[in-house]
């Protein structure tokens, strides 16, 4: 499926439709400028898509005074509803997203939509003046991220991507430290994100009353190939490959996300990758289990790997490897200075015993390679942190805002949000293709080949 990374005659059709779609509506594109928010008002919010994670976002958004969601779009009845009840019956409900982007006095849209409508929704929406916060991966292709990032400057709107990592008082900690050199020369990174449970794998339940009377299918298809109503690829959408990157571009796009951020690395140059489906066949087709390497033009190397059949190391973290040391990145920040001794011992005590002796009574040797004979002395080991105060999301949120109201920028824009989602997408390619895959950095997409 190498074809689904890049853009075919299909994709540059539905790309060239987009800019007219509005007016098949009846609606009329926007030329003015985003609606001021000043300090003082309110930050009124659209919801496109009310999924599992949108309800999180609402909930979250609820805690900021300054802002409150007016409206809501879904292809399922019932999440609209539940949705609604979150807002204590204040948000309108809308069976189109074009309806809410029209509002002349909304601000925000938060797309949680699966990842094949992502790119309409957020061209639109910017195109609109509608400022972001798109749930990652910001893209379900490569070459779409282009165009979002020509939205958001055309149209000069704030664009906020849904990976908190960079928000995180640990993961800017531990950017600050290796900025630092306290870990020397960095030269891999490893991460993992594992889970052994069927809902970890995207297999979650269907509720009940799911039917065709209350699931607008062709709503939730868009530009996916035509198929028969299946509640399984509606509401586990994340299984199959019309929707979805899997676990590239559900999971490591944040581990990317937050490499990228702390290494202050834009984008790798070279992926590869294997993996394959093992363990849960039934009711997907992407795989549960990969293993990919990273290759950046800052001189290290990222290994990444996944299970959904094991959850051991506590299930996720991102170990940095550097000369002087390594920093452990998880629910903690745990930095552990490396204490290297050269052991030459076994090679010098071939030599004829004059040389030998001569070698060792080198005070530099001696200091290098003989620590038993130093005087006494405390080594510091590890050092940890712990985060408190306001989460992560919280502070995503309020960067966020704040770009909305003062124009200052966010962490995770449509550039950094659209190389974060390539890393993911690269993975893809490379596993499909059984073959390295390159970034074309002058043009800012794949390479060809």
């Amino acid at each position: 499926m190498a074809s689904k990374y890049t853009v075919n005659r299909r994709e540059f059709m539905r790309m060239g439709a987009l800019g007219t779609a509005a007016l098949g509506m009846g609606i009329k594109p926007s030329t003015a400028a985003a609606r001021p928010v000043a300090p003082s008002d309110k930050i009124t919010v659209g919801m496109i898509g009310a999924g599992a994670r949108a309800h999180q976002l609402i909930e979250t958004i609820k805690r900021f005074p300054e802002a409150e969601v007016v409206a809501v779009c879904d292809a399922y009845q019932g999440r609209i509803e539940r949705a609604i009840s979150r807002t204590d019956g204040r948000a309108k409900a809308y069976k189109d997203y074009r309806e809410i982007i029209q509002r002349p006095d909304l601000d925000v849209v938060v797309i949680s939509s699966p990842d094949h409508w992502h790119y309409q929704h957020a061209v639109d929406s910017l195109n609109a003046k509608k400022h972001a916060y798109i749930e990652k991966p910001l893209t379900y292709t490569i070459d779409e991220g282009l165009a979002i990032i020509e939205a958001q400057k055309k149209n000069n709107v704030a664009v906020q991507v849904g990976s908190p990592g960079p928000n995180s008082i640990l993961t800017q900690k531990a950017r600050d430290m290796i900025a630092s050199g306290k870990l020397g020369q960095v030269t891999m990174v490893r991460a993992y994100m594992n889970r052994n449970t069927a809902s970890g794998a995207w297999i979650y339940p269907i509720p009940p009353d799911a039917s065709p009377q209350t699931v607008d299918w062709e709503l939730f298809l868009g530009s996916a190939p035509k198929r028969p109503y299946s509640e399984e690829r509606f509401f586990r959408w994340r299984c199959y490959k019309d929707y979805s990157g899997g676990m590239s571009t559900d999971l490591y796009v944040h581990t990317c996300t937050t490499i990228n951020y702390v290494m202050n690395a834009p984008m790798c140059e070279s992926a590869m990758a294997m993996g394959g489906l093992y363990r849960w066949k039934n009711s997907r087709d992407v795989a549960d289990t990969i293993n990919a390497s990273l290759k950046y033009p800052e001189g290290f190397l990222v290994s990444l790997s996944g299970t959904f059949s094991n959850q051991g190391g506590g299930g996720s973290g991102i170990q940095f490897l550097g000369t002087e040391g390594t920093l452990i990145l998880g629910r903690t920040l745990t930095f552990i200075p490396e204490n290297v001794n050269e052991g030459n011992g076994w090679i010098v005590d071939s030599w004829p015993e004059k040389l030998a002796k001569a070698y060792y009574e080198d005070p530099k040797i001696l200091a290098e390679e003989r620590p038993s004979t130093r005087p006494q002395g405390v080594v510091a080991r590890q050092e940890v942190y712990q985060s408190e105060g306001q989460g992560s999301i919280l502070a995503h949120f309020q960067e966020f805002f704040d770009a909305v109201k003062n124009g200052t920028p966010t962490k995770e824009d449509a550039t950094v949000g659209h190389h974060a989602a390539s890393c993911a997408h690269m993975i893809n390619v490379a596993l499909d293709r059984g073959e390295v895959v390159h970034w074309d950095a002058a043009r800012d997409t794949l390479a060809a080949g």
